[in-house]
């Protein structure tokens, strides 16, 4: 099966240290997620860890937010952070999600991917659709709300 590859990144003005808990925590998404505001009545549910390794989060939403689980496999503190994804509903679907985060002097990039088998479904939405490069404005959506949210003074 063909498998699709998608990546997109930022350079924040924040140290990793800033950055790593609004991606190891699904308790701070909310913050920044791109898909957090697609249903207002969106339920979500936690479980597992805390944050990192073992920290899972459920979802379970209006036709545009869908229903799917995220499930942290592997959290290296401050500079990855790699996620099972599974998209129950409208259709399935289960990919990878990688963040990986360096830092150099006062800045950090941000490079989130997402990899997974180029299923029969996504063909036919992403011919008709343009799926790849939804996802991808959704993924620069998504990061320049971390970015805000990280540059953000605290109080």
């Amino acid at each position: 099966m063909a498998e699709f590859a998608l990546e997109r990144s930022t350079t924040i003005s924040a140290p990793a240290a800033a950055i790593y808990p609004l991606l190891a925590d699904f308790h701070e998404w909310p913050k920044w997620s791109p898909w957090e505001d697609l249903d207002p009545a969106l339920a979500r549910t936690y479980s597992g860890a805390e944050s990192g390794t073992g920290a899972v989060y459920e979802w379970s939403g209006n036709r545009k937010a869908g229903q799917g689980r995220m499930e942290i496999l592997d959290a290296a503190a401050p500079s990855k952070v790699v996620i099972d994804l599974r998209f129950l509903k409208p259709f399935k679907a289960r990919n990878t999600t990688t963040f990986t985060v360096e830092e150099a002097g006062a800045t950090t990039t941000v490079r989130w991917e997402m990899r997974g088998p180029k299923t029969t479904v996504m063909k036919i939405l992403g011919g008709v659709l343009g799926i790849e490069k939804s996802i991808a404005k959704d993924f620069d959506k998504g990061l320049a709300a971390l970015k805000t949210v990280a540059e953000k003074p605290t109080v």
